[in-house]
């Protein structure tokens, strides 16, 4: 695809994510909205609306993909924003119609499913197919990842990860599909810390097993967690503890701190908030761009990013990737496989819980706890 072409997109799913891919969208020259899909006509008229308001063309209304595909409107890219257990069938459905794709996190709720989107996006490989991972775009987690690679933190020996947040009763009671093992898959971790669960294997590579607890604590009437921890060990050795909680009141940033033999480095709400290394560097907050510092070009933001929340930024960033993509031919920096492991760990972890065992990655990516049904231990 030529990079002076432009990119028709549609979206599937009206709700608060859709709005932000709209956003995204909206932020970058040569991408445009040109369809919108949801069986809530409403909720897809009043988005249509605010892409209206900010200056561009109104985007044709469709209610389900089937009717967009029957249009005939031409569309380059379909973005997957619906609740998270129907990902995979709208991906599948998506490349299998000629489109590239991006779905927002997580790439579902099911193993076995996102195994049919890696298989599909496989059939089509001229086709760009990517899960959002936005905050591998943050200059401090870039930042850190290449101070792990260089080696300047000598051999990783552990990490802590941690997202102390709090969402209110209300939130599980706005939408039917919320805190459902069906729909959303889990609760504070597959929905809240699936990012930093992404970063965290990121950083550390491989994981090999995890053992895990998970409870209900402070919400009423939702089928998952809302408290997990967890145990994860890596290919190369290092331990990890994760931590995920949407009932830590008022709710704090997430952090992720990485130990190793030669140094240490903390990184809190995706900014660099301390680094110290035996040959004697260090860093903090100080330190404006730690990506440049670390010999990593910034992406160039368009300037209507000052506009937008940090929230939408990073969906910007992941998009100037895939666009990049798109007209080189090269695959996206995230791929299907990058958020299939994602999934298989956050998996493995209510596997784990559930069965009081620990368990093998490799055995949830495989297939063979397909069949556990997840559901808070007694």
């Amino acid at each position: 695809m030529s990079a002076t072409e432009r990119i028709a997109a549609a979206i599937i799913g009206c709700g608060v994510i859709g709005v932000t891919h709209a956003r995204a969208i909206r932020a970058l020259p040569g991408i445009a909205t040109v369809a919108l899909v949801d069986g809530r006509r409403d909720a897809a008229e009043a988005l249509a609306q605010q892409i209206v308001d900010s200056g561009a063309e109104r985007p044709r209304v469709f209610g389900d993909l089937g009717e967009l595909i029957a249009s005939g409107l031409h569309c380059d890219l379909v973005v997957v924003a619906t609740p998270s257990g129907l990902h995979v069938e709208l991906g599948v459905a998506a490349l299998e119609a000629g489109m590239h794709v991006v779905i927002e996190k997580p790439i579902d709720v099911d193993v076995a499913r996102a195994r049919k989107l890696g298989a599909a996006a496989a059939r089509a490989p001229h086709l760009v197919c990517t899960v959002i991972s936005q905050h591998r775009y943050d200059a401090g987690n870039r930042f850190l990842a290449r101070t792990i690679a260089d080696g300047r933190l000598g051999r990783v020996t552990s990490a802590i990860a941690s997202v102390p947040w709090w969402r209110s009763q209300e939130y599980y009671d706005s939408g039917s599909w919320r805190g459902t093992w069906r729909l959303d898959g889990g609760g504070a971790l597959m929905n809240q810390g699936v990012h930093t669960v992404d970063v965290l294997l990121w950083m550390l590579g491989r994981p090999v097993t995890v053992s895990a607890d998970i409870a209900l604590l402070a919400h009423e009437g939702v089928e998952v967690e809302d408290t997990a921890t967890a145990s994860i060990r890596f290919d190369s050795g290092a331990l990890a503890v994760l931590h995920a909680t949407t009932a830590a009141y008022p709710g704090l940033g997430t952090r992720l701190q990485v130990m190793g033999t030669d140094g240490t480095a903390i990184v809190e709400d995706d900014d660099l908030a301390y680094l110290h290394t035996a040959s004697g560097e260090t860093a903090g907050r100080d330190r404006a761009d730690h990506s440049a510092a670390a010999g990593i070009p910034e992406i160039e933001l368009p300037e209507l990013l000052t506009e937008t929340d940090d929230f939408t930024r990073g969906h910007i960033r992941q998009y100037l990737d895939v666009l990049e993509a798109l007209a080189t031919g090269r695959p996206p920096r995230v791929t299907v496989d990058d958020a299939l492991l994602a999934l298989a760990t956050v998996r493995a972890v209510y596997v784990s819980a559930v069965t009081a065992t620990r368990v093998s990655i490799d055995d949830v990516l495989a297939g063979r706890h397909d069949d556990v049904t997840a559901a808070l231990p007694d």
